[in-house]
């Protein structure tokens, strides 16, 4: 084989007259005049390389048989390009390959889409079909930035002092929440290994063993319900820390970030990070994951409504419910299908109607604002700090309905209205979050991030008695409206330990069985520890401004939990099943 000696992106002026060898694969050919081009292409970038007749005839019939995407090796002279030939958009623009020895490596079939240019196949071929993907140059793009970002997280961490260790990957089932993927066990039949979900309990151990900075970009997998923007498998960058509170973990985080935003994307982020309350997200966004790239805050009237006769307000009053609203403005007004589409949105999202109404002359108008008083239209416009030309919308409903309803029309009108700067990232710190949540249900305690994190010391005394007052040392870092990573302060006392697993109601018995060697471990020392998790993925896709995390995985799975390149899940053969002692139960 003719072995390369440069890259199709490395040749240069300075080259000229040099004798080399390239390696790539035929992105396009082009005969002019006798004269044959063909573009050669590998992940580094294109050369031009010329088959010319007049110098070897049977090379440039040669030349003539290459298809796109054949993998060829050539031999020539780097010349400069002719007067007006020259490319200035390619980095080998300057000079072409005059071939003189051809080898095909390999044919190639032709491709079942399109690698160049806008008009991309649907989702499943491309999934389908993921080396070609990957040569698209957007796709090769993505992937290479993963890995710079990776690098630079790898390199800022050591430098931290921070250990890489890993963790294992057959484990325990400990399931809380999401479902686990299970692994049977031939040489103990009947029983399973557990593909971890995190490896929390692990990096905890780390820490009672004295490795007092831990990290590792791990993969975990999780068999829930997928929505777009998850995957049965996905990587995290994990990061535990001893002798540490809050504050700690979040100044290694915004470091971190700070790096990888001026070593991949040149920009400059300022730090501390914003910080604001669970609380405070929730009134003012309806949301923990609030996108503060813009403002239109959300606002609670239900004080105000509570003396108008209008018959809906008064009735979800009555049941508990809370009024919520917030106000819009654009260049022309909202027309009545507009006002349709945005009611139609959050009826998506649970709510049974939206409240609209135009500010014209100071005043209130639309079909309802006759039961709204004089005074309380004022009111109303001055909570909401609306003026003429806005459209003030409200909405009336139980408070976990009003908020996620307000909060995706919220992040429609950001979008729409064109309130979002591109490239913009903003990026906060949600705290102060409830330790526990109400399963709406079962009526049972669950953790509302998971349950090894700490309380806060303040509230302590009401944690047997009044648990849902019981605020968590949890932390949420929120960019750009979405969350890219999660964490606390750990537990490290075995007894407040056990008071928690009570109160979620796990018996000792049970506790024992799922995490008894984590409270085994307790009894040796622990240090007070605490750490985050951050979506490698999510956290890749957003820098880079892609739609989707399928995106930046380089062989993801589908929205079904399926990969289309190699078929998996499929069945497996009947000696296999028996190895494992498992029968298969027919499941229509």
């Amino acid at each position: 084989m003719l072995k390369r000696t440069h890259t199709c992106n490395e040749l240069k002026a300075a080259e000229i007259g040099q004798v080399i060898c390239l390696n790539g694969w035929v992105k396009s050919r082009r005969d002019h005049g006798g004269l044959l081009f063909i573009d050669l292409r590998d992940r580094y970038g294109l050369t031009q390389i010329v088959f010319n007749p007049q110098t070897n005839k049977s090379l440039h019939q040669a030349g003539e048989q290459l298809k796109p995407e054949y993998v060829i090796a050539v031999k020539g002279t780097v010349k400069q390009r002719p007067d007006g030939t020259v490319n200035p958009k390619l980095d080998t623009g300057e000079i072409e390959v005059a071939v003189t020895e051809l080898e095909v490596l390999s044919a190639s079939a032709t491709p079942p889409f399109e690698i160049e240019g806008d008009d991309l196949p649907s989702s499943e071929i491309r999934l389908k079909y993921r080396y070609i993907d990957i040569r698209r140059q957007e796709m090769k793009d993505n992937l290479i930035n993963r890995h710079r970002i990776t690098q630079a997280i790898r390199g800022y961490f050591d430098r931290h002092g921070f250990i890489d260790l890993e963790t294992p990957y057959l484990t325990k089932s400990t399931p809380e929440g999401a479902r686990d993927y299970l692994v049977p066990s031939r040489m103990f039949p009947g029983q399973f290994f557990a593909l971890p979900q995190s490896p929390q309990l692990f990096k905890q151990l780390f820490m009672v063993a004295g490795m007092d900075k831990y990290f590792q970009i791990v993969r975990c997998f999780r068999d829930a319900d997928l929505r777009s923007e998850r995957q049965p498998e996905f990587t995290q960058v994990d990061v535990e820390m001893s002798f540490v509170d809050e504050k700690d973990v979040q100044g290694i985080v915004e470091g971190m970030a700070t790096e990888i935003f001026d070593r991949v994307l040149n920009k400059k982020l300022e730090t501390p990070f914003k910080t604001i309350t669970y609380q405070e997200a929730m009134a003012s966004y309806g949301t923990d994951k609030p996108d503060l790239r813009f403002g239109l805050p959300l606002v609670e009237v239900t004080d105000l409504m509570k003396g108008i006769d209008f018959k809906v307000f008064q009735s979800v009053i009555k049941q508990g419910g809370i009024i919520k609203g917030l106000k819009a403005k654009r260049k022309d007004p909202f027309s009545r299908k507009d006002i349709d589409g945005l009611t139609e949105l959050v009826k998506e999202y649970g709510a049974k109607g939206l409240v609209a109404l135009k500010v014209e002359n100071g005043k209130l108008s639309g079909a309802v604002a006759k039961f709204f008083k004089p005074e309380v239209q004022a009111e109303l416009i001055k909570k909401l700090d609306a003026g003429d030309g806005d459209l003030v919308m409200m909405v009336a409903d139980q408070p976990g309905v009003a908020n996620l309803s307000l909060a995706a029309l919220r992040n429609h009108l950001g979008e729409k209205l064109g309130l979002i700067k591109s490239g913009e990232f903003n990026f906060c710190w949600v705290v102060d979050f409830p330790l526990f949540v109400l399963d709406q249900e079962t009526k049972k305690l669950t953790s509302k991030h998971h349950p090894f994190t700490a309380p806060h010391a303040d509230d302590l005394a009401r944690l047997e008695q009044e648990p849902l007052t019981v605020k968590a040392r949890a932390y949420d870092l929120v960019l750009n409206g979405e969350e890219v990573a999660g964490g606390s302060i750990r537990i490290h006392s075995a007894e407040l330990q056990q008071k928690i697993f009570k109160l979620l109601g796990i018996s000792d018995s049970e506790a024992k069985e799922k995490f008894g060697f984590l409270l085994e471990a307790f009894k040796y020392g622990v240090p007070p520890h605490g750490g985050i998790a951050i979506g490698l993925d999510r956290f890749v896709r957003l820098l880079l401004g892609r739609a989707s995390i399928r995106e930046v995985i380089p062989f993801p799975k589908t929205t079904s939990s399926q990969c289309l390149l190699t078929g998996a899940p499929e069945k497996v053969d009947q000696k296999q099943l028996d190895e494992l002692g498992l029968d298969l139960k027919d499941k229509k």
